[in-house]
């Protein structure tokens, strides 16, 4: 029974690779083994060729030096974050708070068999993800090194000593949001603050990387001493890759020590959490007079309502939403800098720095496409807003205009912001405002004409619609190459004119598009959704 449940777990992790969910139908065979292929070049290819990138700049100077003991501690140190944040989600999803939990505790199946094969697969899943760190980190040891008998067998211990603390770490930080997620209101907020909270630390520590490996191979021996003086505990532990067969034994004593004690906890607290429903708040009935809302407002309501109930669809189609601003508060800090240096670059096409300016933030404006799957995000419920007593180019009007929304404020600052800084004619500034408002108008019409046309309407998950749909590609995609033609253009021919009626004429343009794209939302776009 403990290998089904295994099996059926694992199942659930990698079920993208075997179930098209945007077919609604199982993969073909050398669709599937296209797919363990792709995940095999990720994992070994690209994450174990950058670990293994990592290993070779920082081995040939510590253990050079003596210290190996601290090449190894930092490896391993990143190889049980990369763990242990890599399977947090899955702890949290497949281990304590799991849909079919009800299903599994009805059967005639023991407690602690479903947690056992539970266990094993938050193990499986965070052993993947610090593996992908420590064999490149063994291997490029024992050839710089030596490969001894002794430094063979200690690494590869060091190796399930690391998984096991990877393994306690994933379930003490699942058991922390399960339970914060048990008191939540709205989750999809709080999983979308987490996300942006990682995506911003990997990026600060990606540019960041370099030179703290330097600043590391200069002073390695005053931070080796320090760490010798104040915790000689961690100096051990890197020892155990050098072949420390004493502080192999007392480490795999803690192991074994900290798998009982996850044993145990887990024993006590796993069936609580498992059955928890969550608070229910009582709430008591108090009479008050309804707010009326016309067919556009409640349509409207609705299109944000679903967009903030989703983590991915914020997440996926809505980053633009922080990205825009951010560019403006980062041009009003060091805008005049760059305006500076873009101008001596560009001194023989006046004008360049302001368009410039206008491409990057039509770029992240590709960020928000939130219409591109909203017609396609209906499903099975298409039938709903075809049956209302309301027209079809309301309802799609109401999807264009929650993209509008969202994007238009964000844009607004941004492009006030750009307005400020750079040193252009009043003309220019004020044209740097409407061109890109015009732009988000037409990219809000835009984006909910190709989902109109590339409707995905048979998914099983909401992600095909969001990541895999036609619509969301050329819908990115295709503001990316006219934001490309956009600078191009001015860098060939349109310098000529100057910036200015460079400007007005794209911003003319897009009013135009504008305009054109909704009056075919109202009438062939209507058709086209009543017919779906």
């Amino acid at each position: 029974m403990l290998k089904v449940l295994l099996k059926k777990q694992i199942a659930e992790v990698f079920r993208s690779y075997f179930y098209d969910a945007k077919k609604n139908r199982m993969r073909s065979k050398w669709a599937i083994a296209a797919w363990i292929v792709f995940f095999a070049v990720v994992m070994v290819g690209v994450l174990g060729g950058m670990f293994a990138m990592l290993s070779l700049s920082l081995c040939g100077a510590l253990a050079g030096a003596g210290m190996g003991w601290l090449y190894f501690l930092l490896l391993c140190g990143i190889a049980i974050l990369l763990g242990a944040f890599g399977s947090v989600f899955n702890t949290y999803a497949g281990l304590y708070l799991a849909k079919d939990n009800d299903l599994l505790l009805s059967m005639p199946i023991p407690v602690k068999t479903i947690m056992a094969a539970r266990l094993l697969n938050v193990y499986l899943m965070g052993t993947m993800y610090a593996a992908t760190v420590m064999l490149p980190a063994l291997i490029v040891y024992w050839v710089t090194a030596g490969a001894t008998a002794g430094r063979v067998i200690c690494g590869l211990l060091l190796l399930l000593i690391v998984t096991v603390i990877v393994l306690l770490l994933s379930c003490l930080l699942g058991w922390v949001v399960a339970r914060i997620s048990l008191k939540l209101k709205s989750k999809s907020f709080i999983t979308v603050l987490v996300a942006l909270v990682f995506i911003a630390a990997y990026y600060f520590f990606y540019f960041k990387a370099n030179l703290l490996i330097q600043e590391l191979i200069r002073n390695a021996g005053v931070y080796g001493a320090k760490i010798k003086g104040t915790a000689y505990g961690l100096y051990l532990f890197g020892r155990i890759g050098e072949g420390d067969w004493l502080a192999t034994a007392i480490f795999l004593a803690l192991t074994a020590l900290i798998s009982l004690l996850i044993w145990r906890v887990m024993s006590r607290s796993f069936l609580k959490i498992a059955t928890s429903t969550g608070n229910v708040e009582k709430k008591r009935y108090v009479e008050k007079t309804a707010k009326e809302r016309g067919a556009f407002g409640a349509l409207f309501a609705k299109e944000l309502g679903r967009f903030a109930s989703s983590a991915n669809y914020m997440l996926n189609t809505g980053l633009g939403i922080l990205v825009l601003p951010a560019i403006g508060v980062l041009l009003l800090v060091k805008g005049r800098e760059l305006c500076a240096a873009l101008g001596e670059v560009f001194a023989a096409r006046p004008g360049t720095v302001a368009i410039l300016l206008c491409t990057a933030l039509c770029t992240a404006l590709s960020m928000n496409d939130m219409a591109a799957p909203s017609v396609s995000l209906e499903g099975k419920s298409l039938w709903i807003p075809q049956s209302l007593p309301v027209e079809a180019k309301t309802v799609l009007r109401a999807k264009a205009s929650m993209q509008l929304l969202l994007s238009a404020v964000p844009m607004l600052i941004a492009a006030v912001c750009t307005a400020l800084v750079v040193e252009e004619t009043l003309a220019v500034r004020l044209l740097l405002v409407a061109a890109p408002l015009t732009c988000t108008v037409f990219t809000a019409l835009g984006c909910t004409a190709i989902g109109l046309r590339m409707p995905l309407l048979n998914w099983t998950n909401e992600l095909a619609p969001i990541k895999q749909s036609g619509a969301v590609l050329i819908a990115i995609f295709g503001l990316w190459g006219l934001t490309v033609v956009f600078a191009g253009l001015y860098l060939l021919v349109g310098y000529k004119l100057g910036a200015a009626p460079y400007l007005a004429i794209w911003t003319l343009a897009y009013a135009a598009a504008s305009l054109l794209l909704l009056r075919w939302l109202d009438t062939k776009g209507a058709a086209a959704f009543e017919a779906l």
